[in-house]
């Protein structure tokens, strides 16, 4: 038995959204591999979601992140 349990210590006005319980939390309550954050309010990490789908997106179609061939195809060859 651990004489000492490492809690997971958060502030007071952090926001973060675990995925694991799909809910907002102030200060972490779950662990940081469960969690998106922290958020400097409770609305930004309700729409934890929908940010990480955008900024997926956002890099899935970037033409920096892409080699040169995947985007100078002829419109023809696609």
């Amino acid at each position: 038995m651990a004489l000492f349990k490492k809690r997971t210590v958060g502030k007071p006005g952090e926001w973060y959204y675990c995925l694991e319980h799909k809910k907002v939390e102030e200060g972490p309550e779950c662990p940081a591999k469960n969690r998106f954050g922290p958020y400097a309010t409770r609305e930004e990490a309700a729409h934890a979601m929908e940010t990480a789908r955008e900024r997926n997106l956002e890099w899935e179609t970037d033409p920096k992140w892409h080699d040169a061939s995947d985007t100078q195809q002829a419109p023809e060859d696609r």
